[in-house]
Parts: structure tokens; sequence; C-alpha cells
């Protein structure tokens, strides 16, 4: 994949299923990417924890702790081009910055691999924000025009099919 969607952590129709994003705000994510060509085949979306926090609660230090280093193996064998953050967990983890997404949104950001490798990115707001607060969708469209002009620089071609 050539892009990568990173979240939170599963919601409950997500953890029965065993996929991430499959719920509202999956279907939801899947319109955001399909209106800047992009789709599941070409997209590789996961979270930050594995498995859904009890009560629906954020993930603990603790948790983010044991599941980190998966993700970020999970990221240098992938290799992609370039990491959407959805949400605040996954931007701040990654990232290692203290904002919330209102201040991180929208503006470009590099991760830097274990091993070097640097990978634009950028963070924009949850799904399941979107579907509780939909007047921050206008924001979301923004960040997804200059992802898509990011996407076009860098070369990748993510036809959706």
């Amino acid at each position: 994949a050539r892009v990568m969607v990173i979240g939170e952590a599963p919601g409950a129709e997500e953890d029965r299923e065993g996929r991430p994003f499959v719920g509202q705000s999956g279907q939801l994510l899947d319109r955001i990417l399909r209106n800047i060509g992009l789709d599941r085949t070409n997209v590789w979306i996961t979270n930050v924890l594995y498995w859904r926090p009890p009560g629906n609660r954020p993930p603990t230090t603790g948790e983010i702790a044991v599941c980190l280093p998966f993700l970020e193996r999970q990221i240098e064998l992938l290799a992609p081009r370039f990491i959407l953050f959805v949400g605040a967990i996954a931007a701040k983890t990654l990232l290692e910055r203290t904002e919330g997404v209102t201040k991180l949104r929208g503006r470009p950001f590099t991760y830097r691999t274990a091993h070097g490798t640097e990978i634009p990115c950028l963070v924009t707001f949850h799904p399941a924000y979107l579907l509780r607060q939909p007047l921050n969708k206008r924001f979301v469209w923004r960040d997804m025009l200059a992802m898509r002009a990011r996407l076009d620089e860098l070369g990748v071609a993510c036809g959706a099919s």
C-alpha cells in the first residue's frame, strides 16, 4: 500500500469483525478516501491499538506502549509513501506531539522510522468524531485536498477502482 491510514482503536463493530474501520466511521472514511481517488485496494488501514479498550475508553499509555513496536514494524514493512493520521491518539503517538487534532490538522508533518526513513504525513479528524460533529467535515475536505496535492507531488498514483 502506498498510503497508510492510522486511527486510534477498534470500535464495537470492528472488534466483532476483527478488521479496522468497518462500522459507520469506516463507511465515512471510505467515502472520504473515494473523494480523492483512494480506496481500500490501495490504502492500508490500521489502528494504534489492535483491541477495543474496555468501555470504549481512550487507550492508556501502557496499552499504547504495548502496541507501538508492532505498529512501528508494520510501517517499516509496508513502507508507505504517505501516512494519514485520523484522530489525536495516532498523531500524538507517532509524531510525538502534545497538541490536539485541531492544532495539528492540515499541517504537513514527517514521520521518521527507526531506520531513518522519512514519510510525509498529515493529521485530520477521526471519522467517528465527524459523525458526532458533522460541521467539521469541511476541515477534513480541506485536509484531503492537501493530501491529494501532496500525493500528486510525490508521484503516488492511486486511482480508485
